[in-house]
């Protein structure tokens, strides 16, 4: 029955989801149809902040390009790429295959997110060149369901603005929290935990339990890295441009600005650092700067996705944060529909579920806090719910519909090969599974 409902899920996901450039196109007419209906603001206000908003993801963009970017070029040397092959080696069963890639997957992300996302699309790829009988669109989905982790581990964005304090938390958090929470508190709370555990056990088995009974495998001659086509050496400039010499004092730079970093600031992982690593542990995989340049040339070809589709996302996200004058943003209307619904035992899971709705439209966990902190702690407050706790379940929320959301899984699909129809439908079993596991957790927090 319940690979029945899979495949169900599945065919639905091929039928009738949209690419996700039409599906972003989709949900941004969906904002200014919302927008003008309910917050007051004429078309002129609209547009304008839609169009204040196309250029607020650029940065960002610019670091998730680079993510992948840096992470396939790390992932394609030589060395690794014949470790992460033996590696996969070892495994023999399709079923075992879905478990290694998704506790891969859960493990990276609960350290890093950007990490995660990488590493478990290179490990996706290494299985089905090795694993016979391996569904690659699972293998691929399972890969991202460990995205789910994200926001309850060392990245989360909202626990570590929560453990920074100063002025931007107060004022997120309308005064609610005026100190610093440490992360046992957040990360390490029993609540947060308990959620964690229930993602360890439960997806790999979810997961491996959706194994088709006709599974899609990839020729591994398709899946196989590409040698990189090197020039001879016959000129001094070609020499010089293949020389170990420079690329090792590159990375011994690098090196010592990334042990400066975690000197000074302990076991912080931001996207900054780990782009770093990428980069500086590329360049020594690959030797040479000649070797690594031409190696990075080619993993742009997955950029696409990203620069196309991000600005759009920013353009959604200054609608939803807009407001006329005097007047609350769509954003804020949705938190205070869940609170109006909500009681004191409730308010958690009813805060996670807004979340959850909020960030198909704002899929950012900066942005999703600026939105919903300043609505929704309060609110927990005044039913005699912890503003820690109201927090915490916006980061599970902001975490959970990423799994029907393809703006995550971009560069994840980019480096694997993939449509997000390919994976979409297994993602909507792991959305429904986290759900209930996060909203009755959440019911006795």
């Amino acid at each position: 029955m319940f690979r029945a409902i899979t495949e169900v899920s599945v065919r639905l996901v091929n039928k009738y989801l949209p690419s996700p450039f039409v599906f972003v196109v989709i949900l941004t007419l969906l904002a200014f149809t919302a927008v003008l209906s309910f917050t007051n603001q004429n078309f002129s206000q609209a547009t304008a902040a839609w169009g204040n908003g196309l250029w607020s993801l650029l940065g960002f963009s610019m670091q998730m390009a680079l993510i992948l970017a840096t992470g396939h070029v790390l992932a394609k040397a030589p060395f690794l790429a014949r470790t992460l092959d033996s590696l996969a080696s070892k495994v023999k069963s399709p079923k075992v295959a879905i478990v290694v890639v998704t506790l891969v997957a859960l493990l990276g992300c609960w350290l890093n997110w950007g990490f995660g996302l990488i590493v478990g699309a290179v490990m996706a790829k290494a299985l089905a060149r090795n694993v016979k009988g391996a569904d690659y669109p699972l293998l691929v989905a399972s890969a991202y369901s460990g995205f789910l982790i994200w926001h309850g581990g060392l990245s989360g964005s909202i626990p570590l603005a929560l453990a920074t304090g100063g002025a931007d938390l107060a004022r997120i958090s309308a005064q609610t929290i005026i100190e610093a929470v440490p992360v046992s508190e957040t990360l390490f709370s029993w609540y947060n935990l308990t959620i964690v555990a229930g993602l360890v056990i439960g997806l790999p088995l979810l997961n491996m339990a959706m194994m088709p009974k006709k599974p899609f495998e990839v020729d591994p001659k398709l899946m196989a890295e590409e040698a990189l086509a090197l020039p001879p050496k016959d000129t001094w400039a070609q020499r010089i441009d293949d020389n170990r010499l420079l690329a090792l004092i590159l990375f011994l730079f690098g090196a010592a600005y990334v042990y400066g970093h975690f000197s000074s600031k302990g076991f912080s992982l931001t996207l900054n650092i780990v782009i770093a690593m990428f980069l500086f542990l590329g360049l020594l995989a690959h030797g040479t700067l000649e070797r690594y340049s031409r190696a990075m040339e080619d993993s742009a070809k997955g950029l696409s996705g990203i620069i196309l589709l991000f600005p759009f996302y920013g353009g959604i996200m200054g609608l939803m944060i807009g407001a006329a004058e005097g007047g609350q943003s769509l954003g804020a209307m949705i938190s205070n529909l869940f609170v109006s619904w909500s009681s004191t035992e409730t308010f958690p899971s009813l805060a996670f579920l807004s979340a959850g709705l909020v960030n198909v439209f704002v899929p950012s966990g900066g942005g999703q806090w600026a939105v919903q902190g300043p609505i929704m702690l309060p609110a927990g407050v005044q039913l005699g719910v912890s503003p820690v706790v109201s927090a915490m379940a916006i980061a599970w929320g902001d975490a959970w519909t990423n799994m029907i959301q393809p703006f995550w899984a971009l560069p994840l699909l980019g480096l694997a090969g993939l449509n997000a129809r390919a994976i979409m439908g297994y993602c909507l079993m792991a959305l429904i599974y986290s759900g209930i596991l996060i909203t009755t957790v959440f019911y006795f927090a």
